[in-house]
């Protein structure tokens, strides 16, 4: 994979809730996604970062004092392969639920 195509990746924004102290560098970093609640711990206004705030998704991850926030790429699937209809899934034709009758061993 080259680095474009890792660019064009979705990316998720993700927080460890036990691990966080609550300092709020996320949410000073990164106002358009991160907010704080009224204890001063992180409120997620949109978990997927959109491509020109990923720098500053990147930032505020590596500003976390404890890493409780972590930056996530999401799998996209390729363009060239159809979703099965039967599945929902790419490349797999078998359906979900088999018409045939159940039998039974009793």
């Amino acid at each position: 994979m080259t680095r474009a195509q890792a660019e064009a990746q979705a990316h998720v924004l993700a927080f460890d809730f036990t691990a966080c102290d609550g300092h709020g560098l996320c949410a000073e970093l990164l106002p358009e996604l991160v907010g704080l609640d009224e204890w001063g711990y992180p409120v997620l206004h949109s978990p997927t970062v959109p491509p020109e705030l990923l720098p500053h998704a990147r930032r505020a991850v590596a500003a976390c004092p404890v890493m409780a926030l972590r930056l996530n790429r999401v799998p996209t699937p390729p363009p060239d392969r159809p979703l099965s209809r039967t599945t929902g899934t790419r490349g797999r034709t078998k359906p979900l639920l088999d018409d045939s009758p159940c039998v039974s061993d009793a």
